[in-house]
């Protein structure tokens, strides 16, 4: 059963969370990657929970993970652009490694309700 609104989703809540984080990370990076890998990350970040809350407003479960399944692709795309900005030395490794921690536990809320709503979609199916 869904939820009510999206903001009560933990994995919306964490996702908003990590957008911050990454807001303030990127305040320090070099200006010459205003428009490079500033702006790609930011876009990553904002991607993952504008992504769950628009496929939370989507009319069924199949609608809603075609947008999980996109939040989780940028989700993924961030933890590359954090790497990257760490082997770039843009962050330290201790900050890149906290962010990554909180991508990996993001991704493990996002799976799980993505598996819990294709699971509900199956028995649908099988009672119908």
């Amino acid at each position: 059963m869904r939820t009510r609104h999206f903001r009560e989703l933990i994995v919306w809540q964490k996702s908003m969370q990590l957008a911050r984080s990454i807001y303030l990370l990127t305040e320090s990076f070099p200006r010459s990657e205003q428009f490079g890998l500033i702006s790609q990350m930011r876009r990553s970040a904002v991607s993952v929970p504008s992504n769950i809350a628009e496929g939370h407003g989507r009319l069924t479960d199949k609608g809603f993970l075609v947008f999980l399944a996109q939040a989780r692709g940028s989700l993924y795309e961030l933890q590359t652009q954090v790497e990257l900005s760490a082997d770039m030395g843009f962050c330290t490794t201790e900050a890149a490694s906290g962010l990554e921690c909180d991508c990996v536990e993001a991704a493990k809320i996002l799976n799980g309700l993505m598996r819990s709503l294709r699971k509900s979609n199956d028995s649908d199916q099988k009672t119908a």
